[in-house]
């Protein structure tokens, strides 16, 4: 049964298959992984009397550290086997290497391909990528691993440059575009100021990745506002990460991440470990299945997320992710006021005094922490300056400190030397 189907089964049989698999997974743990075998006899743990994702609970998690700290241990095959490596970004600590398998890309092109899927993608579209492709970017070589899949057509354009993306999109007629939401608004201003036509174009969808396009009640937010008032396009968000080797992708009725249960074992869990309930916000802990180079047990994301378990309108029964509020280590105390990045971005998104922004965090002299916003001001005026730090009062009932900087220093910070990703937060936290 092809994974598509899968998603559509009884919740009676999701947890059948999910159960072998992860009884599966315990096995070539035990005997591949040097550090999960290490873990299982530090803590006397008979693998054999973890039968179903509910008796996860008595294992212990994996951290971010540990895959630092360990990056080797956690290979379950001879060098020779791997054939590909990746890596994370490094945005939470020093970047970790993922080597996958033959296998491993052939599950990651399976997941793309249903992603693709869900977001309603069929082999009549022309998809063009304005993502980065090298660098040991996962993401770029599972959306073009999973269109390939899909038998649709790819233009591998890359990130940046809107002038040549609209010559792109006019020569080639692509019908959907894999993009970062903010880059989209620069697409819509790049085509008012050049008047283009943009609802004539032959773009229709745009696959949002890396930032957030709706609130956790899945309405649209300032960012998916603006795109939609701008471009007439059908928005999918995405979520994913190189560690987890699986997308959550929304289908059409926009309602949250979609789970793919025959590659993964999400929980949502407590500052104690423990499962949250639906709607509750919890740190995303995953179980890969599948996963033949680098498996992981427990991991813990980071990523802080509301999950929603109900049936979809769509006909999808399994578990639903809400959009990231925010990052467990890029958690923000200043002044008594607890702030998570992406409410940052949303509240600078609305102002349409500011046109672009970096939003910088560094600790005190007395350890605390503080925060600079890096913001290219619509016009360097007083009253310009004035309006926008009353509203930051406002809105936060703190203020934050502000630089204005020029168009070009903001796009040498969004896009640093061998960044990969777009760039809105920077953490120089002790």
């Amino acid at each position: 049964m092809s994974l598509t189907a899968a998603a559509y089964r009884t919740t009676d049989e999701l947890h059948v298959t999910q159960e072998q698999q992860l009884q599966e997974l315990l096995a070539y743990l035990n005997r591949y992984s040097p550090f999960y075998r290490e873990l299982f006899a530090k803590h006397s743990i008979d693998i054999n009397t973890i039968k179903t994702p509910g008796d996860l609970s008595g294992l212990p998690t994996t951290s971010k550290e540990d895959l630092q700290q360990r990056n080797g241990d956690f290979l379950c095959v001879p060098g020779n086997k791997i054939i590909e490596y990746a890596s994370t970004s490094g945005t939470l600590g020093s970047p970790v290497t993922i080597g996958l398998t033959e296998n491993d890309l052939n599950r990651l092109a399976y997941n793309e391909y249903n992603s693709f899927k869900c977001a309603d993608g069929s082999s009549d579209d022309i998809y063009q990528l304005m993502l980065t492709l090298d660098r040991q970017f996962m993401a770029g070589i599972a959306y073009y691993s999973g269109l390939r899949k899909l038998g649709a057509g790819i233009i591998r354009l890359g990130p940046g440059v809107p002038s040549l993306q609209w010559e792109t999109i006019q020569r080639l007629k692509p019908t959907a575009i894999v993009a970062v939401p903010s880059f989209i608004l620069k697409l819509i201003q790049f085509a008012k100021d050049n008047k283009i036509d943009l609802n004539a174009s032959s773009v229709k969808k745009a696959i949002c990745i890396g930032e957030n396009i709706r609130n956790t009640d899945f309405s649209l937010n300032i960012l998916g506002k603006k795109i939609k008032e701008g471009w007439d396009l059908h928005l999918y968000s995405t979520y994913a990460s190189t560690e987890m080797q699986t997308a959550f992708t929304e289908c059409s009725e926009g309602r949250g991440g979609h789970l793919q249960p025959g590659l993964l074992i999400v929980e949502l869990l407590d500052e104690n470990n423990q499962l949250v309930p639906p709607n509750t916000p919890g740190e995303v802990t995953i179980t890969t299945l599948g996963v033949e180079g680098m498996p992981l047990l427990r991991y813990k994301t980071g990523d802080i997320c509301l999950y929603d378990e109900t049936p979809c309108a769509c006909g999808r029964t399994s578990l639903r992710l809400s959009p990231i509020i925010g990052r467990k280590k890029q958690m923000i105390k200043f002044k008594g006021t607890t702030l998570y990045p992406p409410a940052l971005f949303d509240l600078l998104n609305e102002m349409e005094e500011v046109l672009d922004f970096v939003v910088e965090v560094y600790s005190n002299e007395v350890g605390l922490d503080e925060v600079l916003l890096h913001l290219l001001p619509a016009d360097y005026s007083e009253a310009c300056d004035h309006r926008i730090r009353a509203y930051l009062q406002a809105r936060l009932r703190v203020s934050p400190h502000i630089t204005y900087v020029s168009a070009e220093k903001i796009q040498k910070m969004h896009f640093p030397e061998a960044s990969r990703k777009i760039v809105k937060f920077v953490d120089r936290r002790s």
